[in-house]
């Protein structure tokens, strides 16, 4: 399956299948230099694929290969100044290729390495989990510092993006739950159909574990990032719909140290809440809690943390603007809105999270 950005310019393919890794040589045949920013457990589970990536390379071309771990310490000003520097030293030119393989760890820091080195060169996109499917496509790259997730950063777009299925085999269930977190955010935001469908397919912990039609559900997630990205690329308008979640769900991941899709789940759940108390809507809450309960994501973790830190976090979100927090809610299911929350309500809605998980 391929799909293929349309923007007005400087459109990249999207090839999602098994094997899709086979066809990177077409896209590597131009550089000079071809760089690999690999997963160091990706290197371990997947040798073969990695080999199968080094082979897309002809004799006449430089291939050089950096391992990272697939954390987000990787995503630091430290790494990222150890891994430029590394590269300059090979005298390389902006004739250079950087491709990512790993998760969307790996994915936001080797595109941030390649928007930055030499003022640009370009980069290739190979996700190896469920979570990549969402932060692969729409250029979005960035680092975090000791203030937040994804502060520093930038638009660049890759030069395409494979997604060879095969490697999801290796992948655990805290992945799985992880990155599935973003197809349902998917889901939510095309409507009540398309929620009942993903519900019904994945009723609990076992059938997602078994990860039956994820092909379709992934495609359809990634229609849904493309359409909305390529309507608004640097995220002025409808883009900001794809933090659905995030506002409080990077708060609770930066504080408690927890997986990115898990933070999300429980944003989501926050955001329902905050959503019945200004928005007047009905939304069912306890529905969400007692299906991720099913899913096996650990909602107690929310219990941990008092709630002034993750406000402090929460006012630093790139979205705010002069007038406070910004968060995108759900006036209906697949109906997203932008509204400034007040403080008060923040913390009256967080109260009531642990209320409803206690």
């Amino acid at each position: 399956m391929q799909l293929m950005t349309t923007y007005q310019d400087n459109n990249y393919p999207i090839i999602i299948q098994h094997d899709a890794i086979a066809q990177l040589s077409t896209f590597l045949s131009k550089y000079r230099d071809v760089v690999f920013i690999i997963d160091k457990n990706v290197a371990r589970f997947h040798p073969t694929k990695i080999e199968q990536a080094k082979s897309a390379l002809s004799t006449k071309q430089i291939s050089h290969l950096i391992s990272v771990e697939g954390s987000e310490q990787t995503k630091s000003f430290s790494v990222y100044e150890s891994v430029i520097e590394q590269l300059l030293e090979t005298g390389m030119t902006r004739n250079t290729c950087i491709v990512a393989i790993g998760g969307g760890v790996v994915g936001d820091f080797a595109g941030f390495v390649a928007a930055t080195l030499l003022r640009g060169v370009d980069f290739i996109q190979v996700p190896t989990t469920i979570l990549a499917h969402d932060s692969s496509v729409g250029g979005k790259v960035g680092i975090n510092t000791p203030q937040g997730k994804n502060l520093v950063g930038a638009f660049h777009r890759p030069k395409s993006v494979i997604y060879d299925l095969d490697f999801l085999t290796s992948l655990p269930y805290v992945e799985i739950s992880s990155g599935y977190a973003e197809v349902y955010k998917h889901a939510l935001l095309n409507g009540p159909l398309a929620l009942k469908d993903i519900e019904e397919a994945y009723p609990n912990k076992r059938a997602l574990a078994e990860l039956k039609q994820l092909d379709d559900f992934l495609l359809k997630g990634i229609e849904t990032k493309l359409n909305i990205v390529v309507a608004d690329e640097h995220e002025q308008g409808k883009r900001k719909f794809l933090n659905l979640g995030h506002t409080f769900g990077h708060a609770i991941e930066y504080h408690e140290k927890i997986p990115h899709g898990h933070a999300v789940m429980i944003g989501m759940i926050y955001q329902f809440i905050v959503s019945n108390l200004i928005l007047d809507t009905r939304h069912d809450v306890q529905h969400y809690v007692d299906y991720m309960h099913k899913l096996g994501y650990p909602l107690d973790v929310v219990l941990n943390p008092e709630f002034q830190p993750l406000l402090n976090l929460m006012l630093k979100d790139k979205k705010n603007d002069q007038n406070g927090v910004q968060m995108v809610l759900l006036s209906e299911i697949g109906k997203p809105v932008v509204k400034h929350v007040d403080n008060t309500v923040l913390k009256t809605a967080f109260e009531q999270l642990q209320n409803l998980l206690k």
